[in-house]
């Protein structure tokens, strides 16, 4: 097995296989008080992964014998590494510890800041490299487990997670789960706080704090559909059920594909369904990700670029290849920005990446989804849909519960499907190679046509979020104000209810010096959480000498608001190095 750079993880050493997890949760000290038990094949040195783990007594079973361990020196990607050396005959190794309130997987939420201001919020984000901040596990996509939780919990409030939920106890107050299926550490999720939950379809309950509850229940009501659907693409769903939680503001994500219990932002909770097209591609991700994983963070873009792909695919079946085409426009634009910030660091622009010594989270861009599409969409204009339709479920059941490099799926590729395309360009080469495929529809043509110019209203009138994404990524900034005034006189952009054309146009605006783009954005980044905006309006906002102290003093009064992950990216992009 591959090195990970992200990981003290060794395969050499003895394997973690099986994860008993007992969690308190202390939110006054913010702090989970854990037990957690690793069911152990082997004897010897073992290194396991931690950041910010206080730890009281390490003990080998059945004989619970005390085990000496070893905190290594931090590191500031790493964090630290807990070395023990475990006895012969162990089965298991009992570790005793607790999380400190600055854990990078953890954000604890005061009451006001949740959707209903009631009861305080704490929730787990593990992915890139942040489960090491909730448990002492090998924290490497390759190493995989699987996993039995209790959570304990102040009264009044509701524990779930990502698994199979089992008896609750104690008064209420104890919440069990069970994972069966192994999964990579960064896929452990949970979430506390005052939930409730509705069905929506024969697999699938949506969580949500109470006042966002029936909302979110209308907004996802065709899960069972998405899910039929996703099944006709990548094979019988992998999984016991697909339940979903709307996640507080402050979530930096559009989605989290963990498996059983998707996290989805409160931001595609628009009244129209106009966003689902985030939760198709979480779906996607269960067989993409959670089944078939990356073997480490250089290799993402199998994780991601397999999932747009399908997510496509899903979107083309339920809702036509024009709006498919159109999403591919809108990703194919995302991408084309990405490429142009990261021209003075090519290398971050090749599918394979070489990640020592960097921080995933810093790193991460839209080339692990859209470029990862396009190499597999050339491959399937290469052979056909039909034969890449095959050779894709092929791939799925090889690698089935598996986690791979680039190079192994290359390899495979190579074997099943010989000179379809360049493999090794594709893999290693940077940017994008000649003839990668575009996107191609009369709607997006006659889109495109207009330009800079005002679109009349009965063609706009009838535009969904889809069609207006479109249209404003391809004005060419910037823009003449004069224009966007009209726009917003005509449509309303300012005023969006759909956060991803919010975003965009007041994007536009700032790179176009559309005055009212400024208050509106610092409006919008004191609201949401969600890393997608973060980056572009913290970036634009920095990037004008009239607003750089702005953008600088927006996120000193709001960085408190989002997620530890957030925090650490938009410093990055507000401080470069």
């Amino acid at each position: 097995m591959v090195a990970d750079p992200h990981s003290y993880w060794d395969a050499s050493q003895p394997v973690v296989t099986h994860l008993d997890w007992a969690v308190a949760v202390d939110f006054s000290r913010r702090v989970l008080d854990c037990t957690a038990v690793l069911s152990i094949e082997g004897a010897g040195v073992l290194d396991l992964d931690t950041r910010n783990l206080d730890i009281a007594s390490v003990t080998a079973l059945p004989e619970a014998v005390p085990v000496p361990y070893e905190m290594g020196t931090v590191d500031a990607v790493l964090g630290q590494r807990l070395r023990l050396v475990v006895p012969p005959g162990t089965l298991a190794l009992r570790i005793v510890y607790a999380t400190r309130p600055e854990s990078t997987a953890l954000q604890w939420l005061e009451p006001a800041q949740t959707a209903d201001g009631t009861h305080s919020f704490v929730y787990s984000q593990c992915q890139t490299i942040h489960a090491r901040s909730m448990v002492p596990v090998p924290d490497s996509p390759s190493a995989r487990i699987t996993v039995h939780a209790t959570f304990d919990v102040p009264e009044g409030y509701t524990a779930v997670m990502a698994g199979t939920p089992g008896q609750i106890s104690h008064g209420g107050r104890r919440f069990s789960y069970d994972v069966t299926q192994s999964i990579p550490a960064y896929l452990l999720a949970f979430a506390v706080g005052a939930l409730v939950s509705e069905r929506i379809g024969p697999r699938s309950l949506v969580w949500a704090e109470p006042s966002m509850l029936a909302s979110a229940a209308w907004e996802f009501a065709e899960v069972e559909t998405i899910l039929q659907a996703a099944e006709s693409v990548m094979g019988d769903f992998p999984w016991q059920r697909a339940d979903l939680i709307v996640m507080p503001p402050s979530y930096p994500y559009g989605g989290m594909e963990n498996p059983q219990l998707i996290y989805l932002t409160p931001t595609l909770v628009t009244g129209d369904r106009s966003l689902v097209n985030v939760l198709s591609h979480e779906v996607i991700h269960h067989w993409t990700g959670d089944m078939v994983t990356c073997a480490s963070l250089e290799h993402f873009w199998l994780n991601e670029g397999f999932t747009v792909f399908g997510e496509r695919k899903v979107t083309e079946l339920l809702e036509g290849r024009e709006v498919a085409e159109l999403q591919a426009a809108i990703g194919r634009d995302a991408l084309d920005d990405d490429l142009r910030y990261l021209q003075d660091t090519p290398e971050l622009t090749s599918l394979r990446l070489h990640l020592e010594g960097v921080h995933p989270d810093v790193s991460s861009s839209w080339v692990a989804l859209e470029k990862g599409n396009l190499f597999l969409r050339a491959i399937e204009e290469s052979v056909g849909e039909q034969r890449f339709a095959a050779f894709l479920r092929d791939y799925l059941d090889r690698f089935r519960f598996r986690s791979l490099t680039g190079e192994e799926f290359v390899a495979f590729a190579e074997a099943e499907l010989p000179g379809a395309v360049d493999y090794e360009e594709w893999l290693h080469g940077t940017g994008l190679p000649d003839g990668t495929p575009v996107s191609r529809s009369r709607l997006l043509d006659r889109i495109r046509s207009l330009g800079n110019t005002l679109p009349e209203a009965a063609l706009a009138g009838s535009w969904g979020a889809t069609e207006w994404q479109v249209y404003l990524g391809q004005l060419q900034s910037p823009v003449d104000t004069d224009l966007l005034s009209a726009l917003d006189d005509a449509y309303s952009l300012t005023a969006s209810r759909n956060s991803d054309v919010l975003a965009i146009w007041l994007h536009l605006g700032l790179l176009s010096g559309y005055g009212p783009a400024v208050p509106a954005s610092v409006g919008l980044l004191a609201t949401v959480g969600r890393l997608k905006y973060l980056k572009v309006l913290y970036h634009a906002l920095a990037d004008r000498p009239d607003t750089h102290q702005l953008a600088l003093d927006t996120f000193a009064a709001h960085r408190h608001r989002y997620h530890p992950i957030a925090v650490t990216v938009v410093s990055a992009r507000l401080h470069p190095a």
